[in-house]
């Protein structure tokens, strides 16, 4: 039988229970693993029964078990299963070989008054077997005529089952008379605790299982083999079922565990409006998208969670793979094709606040399929849709969603918890227009027509790159670049997100999984001072306003924590999501940012910087001299370098945020340094009064990098004072002008990165022990360090050789994510990552001459 034989309400059950974060699944023996026979002796397993639960119980996060009315050693001898499936015995009473031990002299006494008695009755009847437990015995009937059978159970039911201390269990064709308690229901939930099981299956066939089966609750699905009555939900006919029923599970259990089909992360694309963010995969689905802001919960989470997280999805009715996507040149409007059919898919930029919408156009002259599958709260909201004229809402939430639909005929259907929409248009007439809108509930048509609205959104965008001053070097990609980190600006607040996603992963199936839907001090600023670089300022002088308004929510600037909410405010704690699988299997997947409450003393560098950077800008287009650098930017530049006053000197998590002990960083001390000297240098060029002592400070750090940092053994500076491991981060003892680039010591520290840190066309941040399991990738934006470092040191050949692989890393529609697996030669880590297009951008411009205000941190 195969599991498309089964009942489709199990299939959809089983669908759902396999998304359980910890599964146990449990089966009787007799008459569901094994079929009923004559002889008991030879009721062997199905082999597909044993190879499922064998393949269950080695899955990550599941258990299996068979509890069995057989004494303990008689199943572990005849099931022939892996030690991995967990065996009990005895209705549930025994759970190892040495339980008898257990059992007090009365009880035993007990016992053996019973075994005896048994062995009377069955000396009456032809047919009748006596089977001896640890704690109790069974007469079987099932090879005795129907009159012998019925008698010797009569008996027993008389006289032995009404002694003081025996617990009776009737099954088919057996009495069972035990000196302990049994109970299959208890077992399940003794190894539910062990296991710690969100959720359990249970199967069983006979009137002993029923305990097992009222046992079940909420997620649980309890299966019945064969005819009467059941507590259990659902049914099946027969043993064969049993072990196409686990195949299923095990099938959906493996793919839910794995991520099936994950989109490669370089092929996916960004949309973008003002305040929302988007991911749309190769193939057409809407795979990540957050409401209200971009750090919320997602509404459609495919991209960690398949299917069930929610996604979006347009495709050809008639299968085929999508023959390009691309963006509308110099926009964040994305068009995929196949033959015949096109979907354009953008963010509309006229919503008010608190709102979210996607449009999706489906032109052509093919028809499409759309399923919409909405899904808040990273999927852990459970909706129903409703078919209305013009559309679909969606209920079940704390506000309103729409789906405008105009002229579609939708089918909803359900899996038992959740509903999805499906429906087959046809645009060869009339263009399909679908919009969904999150926090409202108008359905009425948008009082702008939606060419309109899309040349409005489209016109916002390449107005914006018309203006740039791009550097010639690969032009498109870097215009792409460009308008990536615009789109990671969050402009209601003035913030920048590090990347538009949590948990995509440093090693695939690994641990380091983070969430980088925030506003890190470090990487905002090294974002605004790339698109000062290319001559866009508004950025940097919103995400300054930003700051300022986070530092007048702390005692000082020294305080400043690493990241921020969008908003400005503190983040949620570090939280796990069990209900989702994982990009790829990739798990935890992790909601919020422990490193918020890290130590990180380098932040106050890039600020500076991009402070410094801004008014050398300001005054190259004509901006009055004593205007280029405000009063306010000055302020906040004095705030800088009061933090670093205060702290410079105390160790740190760094740019890197180990979670281990903290070190003395050499990046953070150069990136204090950096402070200082910025601000010497604003001062003596825009007329202002540098603090008192700042020369001295300046200088004393620079000593102490110079001397410390420094470590013979390994011809290198190190990543900290108290080691010799080395870090990608210290090339910046030269890109800053600590140490100049002429010096022998940076040069060797170029060399020793180089042998230590690159791997072919990456380099990896460091290689040493840092308290977390697993690897990671290497990074774009270090691979970028190392151009400017060949640089500076004269290697332009090497330069221009790596930043052609920084190229080539790319994805189709131009996107970095934030690492790069040199050997499977695939992207790893958040996406698109504001990191690696800041790289991009930076050995752009010095390749081609360009000079620039700044490293780039």
């Amino acid at each position: 039988m195969s599991a498309q034989d089964l009942p489709i309400d199990l299939r959809r059950a089983l669908v759902t229970v396999a998304r359980s974060p910890r599964l146990l699944v449990a089966s009787d023996y007799d008459g569901t693993v094994a079929p009923i026979v004559a002889d008991p002796d030879k009721a062997f397993p199905h082999a597909e029964s044993v190879r499922a639960l064998r393949a269950l119980a080695g899955l990550p996060s599941t258990s299996a078990a068979v509890i069995s009315g057989r004494a303990l050693k008689d199943l572990a001898a005849l099931s022939r299963l892996p030690a991995e499936v967990q065996l009990v015995g005895s209705h549930g009473s025994e759970f190892d070989i040495g339980f008898v031990h257990a059992i007090d002299t009365d009880a035993k006494e007990l016992l053996r008054g019973i075994i005896s008695g048994l062995d009377n009755v069955a000396r009456l009847y032809d047919g009748v077997h006596v089977e001896i437990k640890p704690a109790s015995a069974a007469l079987h009937v099932r090879n005795a005529s129907e009159r012998d059978a019925e008698l010797a159970l009569a008996t027993v039911r008389a006289d032995l089952a009404r002694l003081p201390g025996v617990q009776v269990t009737e099954g088919k064709s057996v009495i069972e008379l035990s000196v302990v308690p049994t109970d299959k229901g208890r077992a399940l939930d003794i190894i539910r605790h062990q296991e710690s099981a969100t959720a359990a299956v249970f199967f069983g066939d006979d009137v002993t299982d029923e305990k097992a089966f009222r046992s079940l609750h909420g997620p649980d699905v309890g299966i019945k083999v064969g005819d009467g009555e059941t507590s259990a939900e659902f049914r099946v006919s027969s043993t064969e079922d049993v072990a196409a029923a686990m195949a299923f599970l095990l099938d959906q259990r493996r793919t839910w565990l794995s991520g099936a089909d994950a989109p490669r992360i370089e092929r996916l694309t960004m949309l973008a409006s003002p305040r929302t963010k988007a991911l749309i995969t190769p193939d057409g689905t809407v795979s990540w998208l957050c409401h209200p802001e971009p750090d919320s919960a997602a509404v459609f989470a495919h991209l960690l969670g398949g299917e069930a997280a929610g996604h979006f999805t347009i495709g050809p009715l008639r299968e085929a793979l999508p023959l390009s996507q691309r963006y509308v040149d110099s926009t964040m409007t994305v068009v995929t094709r196949w033959a015949s059919l096109a979907v354009i898919d953008y963010l509309p930029h006229d919503v008010e606040p608190g709102r979210t919408d996607l449009t999706r156009v489906i032109t052509g002259t093919a028809k499409a399929v759309v399923t919409f599958a909405p899904r808040p709260e990273f999927g852990q909201g459970q909706v129903s849709l409703e078919a209305v004229d013009d559309g679909l809402r969606v209920f079940g939430l704390n506000e309103p969603y729409v789906l405008r639909s105009p002229g579609v005929r939708w089918d909803i259907t359900t899996d038992g918890t959740q509903q999805t929409a499906h429906a087959v248009v046809d645009p060869s007439e009339n263009d399909i227009i679908l919009e969904f809108r999150c926090g409202t509930e108008d359905l009425s048509p948008h009082p702008v027509a939606e060419v309109e609205r899309r040349a409005q959104a489209e016109a916002y965008w390449w107005q914006w790159a018309a203006e740039l001053d791009l550097p010639p070097l690969k032009p498109d990609l870097i215009k792409r670049s460009a308008l990536t980190l615009r789109g990671l600006v969050h402009e209601p607040t003035g913030s920048i997100l590090a990347a538009v996603t949590t948990s995509l992963p440093e090693e695939i199936g690994g641990v380091r999984n983070w969430d980088y839907r925030y506003c890190w001090l470090r990487d905002a600023a090294l974002t605004a001072h790339a698109l000062v670089g290319v001559g866009s300022l508004g950025e940097a002088e919103a995400y300054l306003d930003w700051v300022h308004r986070v530092l007048e929510t702390i005692p000082g600037p020294e305080r400043l924590h690493p990241l921020y909410s969008l908003a400005g405010g503190p983040l949620p704690p570090e939280a796990v999501l069990d209900n989702l699988p994982g990009y790829a299997g990739s798990r935890p997947v992790r909601v919020g940012n422990a490193a918020n409450q890290q130590v990180q003393l380098d932040v106050f560098g890039p600020i500076v910087d991009l402070i410094s950077g801004l008014a050398h800008r300001r005054e190259e287009r004509g901006i009055p001299h004593a205007e280029a650098l405000t009063d306010r930017d000055w302020d906040l530049v004095c705030a800088m370098v009061t933090a670093v006053q205060r702290r410079w000197f105390e160790p740190d998590h760094g740019i890197w945020e180990i979670r281990d002990n903290p070190r003395h960083h050499v990046y953070s001390k150069v990136m204090g340094w950096l402070t200082v000297d910025r601000a010497l240098t604003l001062a003596a060029k825009f007329g202002r009064t540098a603090g008192e002592g700042w020369t001295e400070l300046r200088d004393e750090i620079a000593d102490e990098v110079r001397e410390k940092g420094w470590n013979d053994d390994v011809r290198s500076y190190t990543a900290a004072y108290d080691g010799t491991d080395l870090d990608a981060a210290t090339l910046f003892v030269g890109l800053t002008g600590l140490v100049d680039p002429s010096d022998e010591k940076f040069y060797a520290t170029v060399v020793a990165t180089e042998a230590e840190l690159r791997s072919g066309s990456t380099v990896y941040r460091y290689r040493h022990e840092d308290g977390l399991p697993g690897t990671e990738g290497g990074f774009h934006l270090c691979a970028a360090w190392l151009v400017e470092a060949y640089l500076l040191v004269g290697a332009r050949p090497q330069a221009e050789a790596l930043f052609a692989q920084l190229v080539a890393a790319a994805g189709p529609t131009g996107l970095l994510s934030e690492e790069y697996d040199p050997v499977a030669e695939r992207a790893l880590g958040n996406h698109p990552q504001a990191y690696s297009h800041i790289g991009l951008l930076r050995c752009a411009q010095l390749l081609s001459g360009h000079t620039l205000s700044g490293p780039s941190a």
